[in-house]
């Protein structure tokens, strides 16, 4: 198709972003200048839904630490992002939104939100940013279309046809589904002959066969030991937090570990923080054996266990609310301690998308060039986000590859336009 007859006919763009989230904003703010015409396509009525919804509303941007440190938190596709993350930085993201009058707060666990713990405010400093810069929004757009033309693509729409030199698919992944991230995007790179790995839900809870502390929902543990058994296996283990929810078990500690977990699998968790099995058993056992009149219970709370939680263990053990250490049998205490330290969760299911906070799957990396984000199979195409076969764990990592990637498919593009 000739490039000149078919301007006329289509409305033309140096760059198309498909996707209105963090990635594809970012992208196109820093593509955007020096006479560059972007546009950015949005399904939804509005940008950056599922923005607003991260880290509960409050927007846990990134991480502290070193960018060096983040490396590990992808499962296993650190080596992949090293390229982005080191070009844009965690430090380089916190700066862009300080120098637009952001202020920042760090967690004690080293996540970083801003100081209002409104993702509002981090969306509105990207929207004005694409409108002091040109970059042209349509909402309420869908793609219908991308088709391969010579010198770019041509991309139809609901309401219009165009023609871009560079196109960049950032409509994340299928998770959380109402905000617009419904998989569109992988339908697109398919039809492009782009590969794409099979996704599922990641950062999701854990509903068991059997729940008992559904009455204990708000309860959480820092730091619990969490093993996983296969077919009576110990295939994998784990250190997080965890919480206790109405119907199962969630926190970041669980949600990280979600994307090794299988129905039919069973965890065994120990509540006993800070304390390995045997030391809890060693020491639990001197003190209910020196304890006399002492009730069980007593000797529970001097474990800093949360007292609905500790009642709930006793009761669950067989044991009566009010037992005195003389009175209890080694069945009972042994009983005891082992669902303390190892207590079994049978996996009924996963939390689907839309419960899950990200999508596991996505565009195969090994078809991406993770130097410049662009694909390997077409030239100018460009892939960012969370549409890309990574899953990062809570606390700010995949709001960072968002932006990191973004901010590298820009780079790239500005160099070759």
């Amino acid at each position: 198709m000739d490039y000149f007859l078919m301007s006329k006919e289509l409305t033309v763009f140096d760059i198309v972003i498909v996707g209105g989230g963090p990635a594809g904003l970012f992208c196109a703010i820093h593509s955007a200048g020096e006479g560059r015409k972007v546009l950015v396509l949005e399904k939804k009525a509005s940008c950056g839904r599922k923005l607003l919804i991260t880290g509960s509303g409050q927007c846990n941007l990134t991480h502290e630490g070193e960018i060096s440190e983040f490396l590990s938190h992808y499962n296993n596709t650190g080596r992949f992002l090293r390229p982005a993350l080191m070009n844009f930085t965690n430090k380089d993201l916190v700066d862009f939104f300080v120098k637009r009058g952001v202020s920042f707060e760090t967690d004690k666990n080293g996540k970083i939100f801003p100081s209002t713990k409104k993702a509002a405010d981090i969306l509105s400093v990207l929207l004005r940013e694409c409108e002091e810069r040109g970059v042209l929004i349509q909402c309420s757009e869908p793609v219908s279309s991308v088709k391969i033309a010579e010198g770019g693509f041509v991309v139809e729409t609901i309401a219009d046809k165009y023609f871009s030199k560079c196109l960049v698919v950032s409509t994340g992944g299928s998770s959380y589904p109402q905000t617009g991230s419904s998989g569109d995007g992988y339908k697109i790179a398919e039809n492009l002959g782009q590969p794409v790995t099979e996704i599922a839900p990641a950062l999701a809870p854990v509903y068991p066969r059997s729940y008992p502390f559904g009455s204990l929902s708000g309860i959480s543990f820092n730091n619990a030991r969490i093993s996983l058994f296969r077919e009576n296996k110990k295939i994998a283990e784990h250190n997080g937090d965890i919480l206790l929810t109405h119907k199962g078990l969630s926190g970041p500690g669980i949600l990280d570990f979600s994307r090794n977990i299988l129905p039919g699998d069973v965890l065994k968790i120990s509540f006993m923080t800070g304390m390995n099995p045997e030391e809890f058993r060693k020491d639990f056992t001197q003190k209910t054996d020196s304890g006399g009149t002492k009730l069980v219970r007593t000797i529970l709370s001097e474990y800093s266990l949360p007292e609905r939680f500790a009642r709930k263990i006793i009761e669950l053990s067989g044991i009566s609310p009010d037992l005195t250490c003389a009175h209890l049998p080694k069945k009972e205490r042994n009983v005891l301690i082992k669902n303390l330290t190892e207590y079994p969760f049978e996996v009924r299911e996963l939390g689907g998308f839309d419960e899950a906070m990200v999508t596991s799957g996505g565009i195969a990396l090994e078809s991406v060039n993770p130097k410049t984000m662009e694909s390997k199979v077409v030239s100018g195409l460009f892939f960012v986000g969370e549409i890309l076969d990574i899953d990062g764990d809570t606390g700010g990592y995949n709001l960072q590859a968002a932006f990191s990637t973004g901010f590298l498919a820009a780079k790239t593009i500005i160099s070759r336009l």
